[in-house]
């Protein structure tokens, strides 16, 4: 029998934690992120034909006995109660050997609802058997915090702090989180773009004051549970596409990373992919940094595809950690340094090893208002600015020795100006979106300062 799963700090300098330790602490004490401690491969349960299943077959070796009996059921079985399709995540053909993989149909409208639906109850499982009250901190693009509102919202024992960029996501995606009414979360509208909003809320998990008689964690895919709910719709992918899975490439529209990586740990599970491609738009961080060696921050540019305007992707931690050989001493010196200049430089052969694991290619804005319109002309179907990122990315690919898969993060009725000034029309709007405008706002506009957010949170 294999040992049970523990995970440890990619920087090397924490104590290891089970799952439930993981979930409510988020950050590792020594500022980095949880990695488990080895690799479990996927059961014949995996493939299951029920999706629900699928996904607790996934995530049952990465849970172990950390939570109470139930809960990783529990959880599996929030998604066939809060998605609208019997699939969940469907894989549709759009072309000839080209996939959209669509991950928009939970309550929000977006991706993040696969893994936010689980890790809620995951979460309010281990505060029952803990007796602790849960503080969640999570920095926002735009969706995870609209799906950490819906799914936590309400939840005794939880209170949410959501921090966005001001003026920086889709109006739709600013009501989905500022009109829910729920007590228990507070929505902070930060000066400044996604970067820094991430950047505070790293600096908020490793504040001590904030942790007096609570628990204090985060909700983004810095946080172990909720990147490895994000491993089981690449499973269902590879189960849709059958013989052909092995040779799949996927093209993950990417802003933090967490989506690619999900994608590259179900690889690493033994799962069959060809290639993983990560597409950014033109806040390119990762693309120079694979092209060149040098990873540099810069100032994140606006852009349609709003959710994606990171220029500093925390994920990228675990995959140069596993890339490396899981060498922490390496990892922790490079993301020092990155944190004190907003600059690394990658050794030659840590560089190679990246390359092997994962490329990435940026798309312009003009390429994707392109997309847009050629999709729409071509299938008639609409689609939102992030996956027509990945779609564009996709079509470059060639389709000869196997299937292409683009990653569908959000309905397009989340982005109704981009799409309408691509097609001359606003996309229908789907109901889980219903009824948002006319509803009472509540949020708070701060700088982007520590001192400023702790004020805030009180």
């Amino acid at each position: 029998m294999s040992s049970p799963i523990s995970y440890v700090s990619t920087r090397g300098r924490a104590p290891a934690a089970d799952f439930a330790e993981a979930l409510l602490t988020g950050v590792a004490p020594d500022g980095g992120l949880y990695a488990p401690s080895r690799w479990p491969q996927l059961g014949a349960g995996a493939m299951a034909d029920d999706p629900a299943e699928r996904a607790r077959a996934v995530l049952e070796p990465f849970v172990g006995a950390s939570l109470p009996e139930g809960a990783l059921d529990r959880a599996a079985r929030r998604l066939v109660e809060t998605f609208d399709t019997e699939e969940l995540t469907p894989l549709v053909e759009v072309a000839p050997g080209l996939f959209v993989l669509e991950l928009f149909h939970g309550p929000t409208a977006a991706f993040k609802d696969y893994a936010m639906q689980m890790a809620a109850v995951l979460a309010e499982a281990a505060l029952a058997a803990s007796g602790e009250r849960l503080l969640l901190i999570t920095a926002t693009s735009g969706d995870t915090g609209a799906a950490a509102v819906r799914a936590f919202g309400g939840i005794e024992g939880v209170d949410l702090v959501v921090l966005h960029p001001l003026g920086r996501v889709s109006p739709v995606q600013r009501l989905q989180m500022t009109t829910t009414g729920a007590s228990n979360v507070l929505n902070l509208a930060v000066r400044g773009d996604f970067d820094d909003c991430q950047r505070l809320v790293k600096a908020l998990l490793t504040d001590d004051g904030l942790r007096a008689g609570r628990r204090l964690s985060s909700v983004n895919s810095i946080n172990w549970a909720r990147l490895a709910g994000q491993i089981p719709y690449y499973v269902g992918a590879a189960k849709a596409l059958g013989e052909a899975a092995g040779r799949a490439t996927y093209v993950v529209p990417t802003g933090n990373f967490g989506d690619a990586f999900a994608g590259w740990a179900a690889r690493r599970m033994g799962l069959p992919m060809g290639g993983l491609v990560a597409a950014t738009n033109r806040n390119d961080a990762l693309v120079r940094g694979l092209d060149t060696g040098v990873y540099e921050r810069t100032q994140a540019e606006p852009t349609a595809s709003v959710s994606m305007d990171v220029q500093a992707p925390s994920n990228f931690e675990r995959l140069v950690f596993e890339a490396s050989g899981r060498d922490a001493d390496l990892t922790r010196g490079l993301f020092e340094d990155f944190a004190r200049t907003g600059r690394m430089a990658l050794p030659g052969d840590l560089l190679a090893a990246l390359r092997r694991e994962v490329s990435a290619v940026a798309v312009s804005e003009a390429e994707t208002v392109e997309e847009i319109r050629r999709t729409h002309a071509g299938s008639g179907r609409v689609i939102c600015p992030h996956t027509a990122v990945a779609l564009h990315a996709a079509r470059r690919l060639d389709r000869s020795s196997g299937p292409v898969v683009a990653l569908s993060t959000a309905h397009a009725a989340k982005f109704p100006e981009s799409v309408e000034a691509a097609l001359g029309f606003e996309p229908e709007q789907p109901h889980q979106l219903a009824g948002l405008e006319g509803r009472v706002e509540r949020f708070e506009t701060v700088d982007p300062k520590l001192d400023a957010v702790k004020a805030a949170i009180g």
